[in-house]
């Protein structure tokens, strides 16, 4: 009886310490949230959301003292959810003015996405990053790869171990793998890279292909590059440099029954996917390049890369070009199958749209990509963990970001619909929050006119 009595004593004593406990000037309060939960994919519904010190303090059901909260953010009806990751995104980099680099970094921002992993490196972006982790610049947190690695920055084993080496020491997240490298100056990369402790990620080069990149284990493979050239049985006897755009040139000859070969490959040697869909329903696809130019978001780009754009969009697919509509039907069709199956059965997708590239202007260029996503088989709740769960699972950070958690990072988007019942809510932002700093949607559209007004000069 007489420990029931202290016990109860102490419980009270710290109820009372709880209750007089003071709330940090610097705390905000999401008040009523509906919660995504991106791992279970269920609604938590009206949770009170602690953010202080960029972070996630707390979330309950109920909380006592909601009036002491000095910022506060009424979320009744609308639905929070992590920020998504883009990626393939790019980085400009010299000689674009710093303006334009943080207008472009804002871009990424303003659609909820919180994370972007450049997929070209420069020397400038390492500062980017610091710059960004550190809240002196308005960015998505930036992961950037190394400068590119390629046929004619790479030409001898001797050259690549040194340039991995030394952008290993430089603080590169990885190495960025583009085409025309050959095999051994790539198995060189490859020894290195592991020697030295840094990933590798991109293209895959002809002389590799994609069985030897996916034994290699390429931290992520993007494009689902290299896997249409795998489909072409040996008795095809072609030359592996006629493949065309993304292996387009081999599709009559792709075997679709090897799919489940480069799949279960994937899977075990624990490679990424990063489909980049929207390039070739946009780029290299029968649309018309004033449909796209006259799309809302165009109005970020400059009006040299619109033309830039239109240009190299004429020359891939327009008149006396190489291209075949019924071609195309297949090759799209073969892409849409591998996309589903290395969903299904690989090592995990990731959403990336590779902006800014051709007619896709970053952030706006991700909702694209998520509905081609969804045209490939994908459901609502996997492609938002492609752009949350798996990008922390990717980076190894899974207790940093990805969701909604206490003692996770506080890089949020509240909308005004349920993401999982339809992907267009993501569109319908009431505001971001980025390391626990509100930006409302007021602000953005602000931002967004002003740069809109800057490209016009351009």
């Amino acid at each position: 009886m007489k420990n029931a009595i202290v016990l109860l004593l102490v419980m009270l004593l710290m109820a009372c310490n709880q209750a007089q406990e003071e709330v940090s000037p610097s705390a905000t309060l999401i008040s009523n949230a509906n919660i995504v939960d991106v791992r279970s994919g269920v609604i938590l519904e009206n949770r009170q959301v602690v953010i202080d010190s960029g972070k996630i303090k707390s979330i309950s059901e109920i909380l006592e003292n909601p009036e002491s909260y000095p910022n506060t953010i009424d979320a009744k009806g609308k639905y929070l959810m992590p920020g998504l990751a883009e990626m393939h995104a790019h980085i400009p980099s010299p000689p674009t003015d710093a303006e334009r680099v943080e207008e472009t970094l804002f871009l990424y921002l303003s659609n909820g996405i919180t994370t972007i992993r450049g997929m070209l490196g420069d020397p400038t972006h390492l500062v980017l990053r610091e710059k960004a982790q550190n809240g002196e610049i308005l960015s998505p947190r930036i992961f950037t790869s190394s400068p590119s690695l390629n046929g004619n920055s790479v030409k001898t084993p001797e050259e690549a171990k040194d340039k991995v080496t030394a952008y290993q020491q430089a603080g590169y997240d990885f190495l960025k793998i583009h085409p025309g490298i050959r095999l051994e100056v790539f198995d060189e990369i490859v020894r290195t890279a592991n020697e030295v402790g840094i990933p590798l990620a991109g293209h895959v080069p002809v002389d590799v292909g994609i069985r030897h990149a996916l034994e290699s284990r390429y931290k992520s493979i993007d494009h689902v590059d290299g896997f249409l050239e795998g489909l072409v049985p040996e008795s095809a006897n072609v030359k592996p440099t006629d493949n065309g755009f993304f292996g387009y040139n081999f599709t009559p000859l792709a075997d679709t029954t090897k799919i489940d070969e480069l799949v279960q490959m994937a899977k075990g040697n624990e490679v990424w996917i990063v489909p980049t869909q929207s390039l070739f329903t946009k780029w290299f696809a029968p649309t018309d390049a004033n449909d796209m130019l006259a799309l809302p978001e165009m109005k970020y780009m400059p009006a040299s890369t619109l033309e830039d754009w239109k240009r190299r969009k004429t020359e891939s697919t327009g008149e006396g070009a190489d291209f075949n509509e019924a071609q195309w039907q297949r090759f799209d069709t073969i892409r849409k199958q591998l996309i589903k199956a290395l969903n299904d059965d690989g090592h995990g997708m990731l959403l990336g749209s590779d902006a800014p590239q051709l007619f896709n202007v970053p952030g706006f260029s991700i909702h694209k990509e998520m509905r081609d996503m969804a045209d490939a088989g994908m459901t609502n709740l996997e492609i938002l963990r492609s752009g949350t769960l798996n990008p922390a699972s990717y980076f190894d950070m899974e207790d940093t970001f990805g969701e909604v958690k206490e003692g996770l990072a506080a890089d949020l988007m509240l909308i005004d619909a349920n993401p999982l019942e339809n992907l267009e809510a993501l569109k319908q932002l009431s505001g971001v929050m980025h390391q626990g700093k509100w930006i409302a949607k007021s602000e953005i559209d602000k931002k967004l006119a002003k740069i809109a007004e800057n490209t016009s000069k351009n």
